[in-house]
C-alpha cells in the first residue's frame, strides 16, 4: 500500500461525494493523530515552545499547500499551530485531505 504522504493531492473540481464514514474510518487510522469532526473535517493541534518555531512550521506547511494545491486553514498562535482540513468543492471530506494531513504530519 502506498503511503498517503508519498501520494499526491488530486484537484477537485467538484460534482463527486465526500467521503462516507467507512471510508474516512478506514483512511483516519494512516493519520491517528488528527480529529475527524462530524465526518467533515479533521483538524490537529501541533504545539511548539515558542512563536518562531510555530511560525517557521506554518510556513512550512503553506509551502507544501502550494505544491499540492491543496491549502488548509492555519490558526497560528504562541507556541501552537492548528490545521484544519476539508474539501470545500465537495464540502466535506477527500482523499487529498488525508494526505496533507499525512504530508503535514511528516513536517513535524
Amino acid at each position: 500500500m502506498t503511503e498517503l504522504a508519498d501520494k499526491t493531492c488530486v484537484p477537485c473540481r467538484g460534482g463527486v461525494e465526500p467521503f462516507k464514514a467507512g471510508a474516512i474510518a478506514a483512511v483516519h487510522k494512516q493519520v491517528p493523530q488528527w480529529k475527524v469532526i462530524k465526518n467533515h473535517h479533521i483538524t490537529r493541534a501541533f504545539t511548539f515552545p515558542d512563536f518562531r518555531l510555530a511560525l517557521d512550521f506554518v510556513n512550512r506547511v503553506g509551502e507544501v499547500a502550494e505544491q499540492q494545491g491543496h491549502h488548509p486553514d492555519i490558526l497560528l498562535t504562541w507556541g501552537k499551530a492548528e490545521v484544519t482540513l476539508w474539501t470545500h468543492k465537495i464540502d466535506g471530506l477527500s482523499e487529498s485531505d488525508f494526505i496533507m494531513a499525512a504530508k503535514i504530519d511528516k513536517l513535524f
